[in-house]
């Protein structure tokens, strides 16, 4: 963790504060190391805080050793801890997160450096440390194959289990078991099954309709492990396709295919997401694909680079992403395909490993 440490204190330096307020759960386990459910950061450039409440002071030490333990409690929240930290690190400037912190909890804050008369001023950050977290590092990667695997092997598992007759609801239960069974310690994210129509919604939520026979049923799924999110969709019809699915189905496929040999050190969100983009538009679905290619997984499940039309930032080696495109047709259903893709120096390499085979045959 100590790198970390580190890289946050030269981002500190770039942007003129002294200290920084993390109070993002995810960034503070970034940072630290700390798995615990309550807690905030502050980091200066001599020093690390990590706070939190009675319930954590052993496993805050031991998780985040680079870090001092300062413990919460009713007579000393967090409010009221900080301006003395803030005066004896002699801070002047503390960064605090403007898309975690809330208006109340700022407004307290306020409240209590003046009222210690403290002469800090807080200062709004955004994406300080998720820009850090964009490029992954050799443990980072390791967790999320290991995440990955997961899911893959769960699929396996489950795909020579779906029948007709089947529900999209106990389709997803399989899978949540399968990857529970597998070493996953949670879902990345709800599982969605949706078959048919349904699949023309991007986000549905597994229902109580069959899969039936003939229909397209997109699967998005992934493992969660130590903390790290894995996320893939595959779609499949059970029994014969028809016409239209085979020219959606190939579409879709050239496109993601496209995108994720396509993508590289350096490109652009919106370099990447027209490499997929514009196969769908020469096919006519360009209206049917309204969302972005792709997006960061890590800490969270979606988090930076951000891989979609208007992104303009540069990826660099060590990016984590989805490339998932999709077409989605109002009243017959949907097509999308999924991987998760690792961009280094030597090009990208496509961590997801599951098959794309969509056409099961039913015994």
């Amino acid at each position: 963790m100590q790198h970390r440490l580190e890289r946050c204190r030269e981002r500190l330096a770039a942007e003129q504060l002294d200290g920084l307020l993390v109070t993002s759960a995810a960034n503070r386990r970034y940072l630290s190391g700390f798995t615990g459910s309550a807690g905030a950061l502050l980091v200066s450039a001599e020093r690390a805080f990590l706070l939190s409440d009675g319930r954590y002071a052993v496993q805050g030490p031991q998780e985040a050793p680079a870090f001092e333990w300062v413990l919460l409690s009713d007579a000393a929240p967090l409010a009221k801890q900080l301006p003395q930290l803030a005066r004896q690190c002699g801070l002047q400037r503390i960064g605090f997160e403007a898309q975690d912190l809330s208006v109340a909890q700022y407004t307290k804050l306020q409240h209590e450096l003046q009222a210690a008369e403290v002469p800090a001023a807080w200062v709004a950050t955004e994406g300080l440390i998720e820009g850090l977290r964009e490029a992954k590092d050799a443990d980072e990667i390791a967790t999320l194959r290991r995440a990955i695997a997961i899911t893959d092997d769960a699929f396996a598992a489950v795909r020579p289990m779906l029948r007709p007759a089947m529900r999209e609801r106990e389709v997803a239960w399989e899978l949540e078991k399968a990857m529970r069974e597998r070493g996953a310690e949670a879902l990345a994210f709800e599982v969605i099954v949706a078959a048919g129509d349904n699949g023309s919604r991007p986000h549905a939520r597994a229902s109580d309709a069959q899969l039936g026979v003939g229909r397209p049923v997109v699967l998005d799924f992934g493992a969660r492990l130590a903390g790290y999110h894995a996320d893939m969709t595959r779609t499949v019809v059970l029994g014969e396709a028809d016409d239209t699915f085979w020219h959606v189905y190939n579409t879709v496929l050239e496109a993601q295919q496209a995108a994720a040999a396509g993508a590289s050190v350096g490109k652009t969100g919106a370099e990447i997401d027209a490499l997929a983009r514009e196969l769908i538009t020469a096919a006519g679905y360009g209206e049917a694909f309204g969302h972005g290619l792709g997006h960061g997984v890590g800490l969270q499940i979606h988090e930076g680079p951000a891989v979609r039309r208007l992104s303009q930032a540069r990826l660099s080696a060590g990016a984590v992403f989805s490339v998932e495109p999709g077409v989605y047709l109002p009243g017959w259903g949907g097509v999308r395909i999924e991987d998760l893709v690792l961009l280094t120096d030597a090009g990208p390499e496509t961590l997801t490993q599951s098959p794309k085979d969509p056409v099961l045959v039913i015994p």
